[in-house]
């Protein structure tokens, strides 16, 4: 069955780093883009970043640009999310997702299947 799975979510300092992965199975992962999305309690799902199918592009939310990086490895079926001078209002859970077709969304209705998410938690 089709899988999403985060790790490498925890506490950290506000100016610091955190390396998510995103480990997938069940899916063709190279045909699908993948995004990554974050919600903080009493908030909406919100954008962060994504990637096309082949790693050519990437889109990220003006909150994060320049300070978080995605990466996909297509022979591992892993998706990464490095985040840089990370602060509070960064807190969140962070979940991944894949949208069929290869081409970057910003929508979560756009995304066919998602991971159950890891918390991260910046201290100020």
């Amino acid at each position: 069955q089709v899988q999403l799975v985060e790790s490498g979510g925890g506490l950290v300092q506000a100016g610091g780093s955190l390396r998510l992965s995103c480990a997938a199975s069940g899916f063709t992962f190279s045909r699908y883009a993948m995004g990554w999305f974050r919600q903080a309690p009493g908030k909406e799902r919100e954008f962060v970043g994504a990637l096309n199918s082949m790693s050519g592009s990437t889109y990220y939310a003006d909150s994060v640009k320049g300070r978080f990086t995605i990466s996909r490895d297509n022979a591992k079926n892993m998706l990464y999310l490095q985040m840089n001078s990370l602060k509070p209002e960064d807190t969140a859970v962070y979940a991944c997702a894949a949208s069929f077709g290869g081409r970057i969304n910003l929508t979560p209705r756009a995304y066919d299947y998602w991971g159950q998410g890891t918390q991260v938690t910046v201290s100020s």
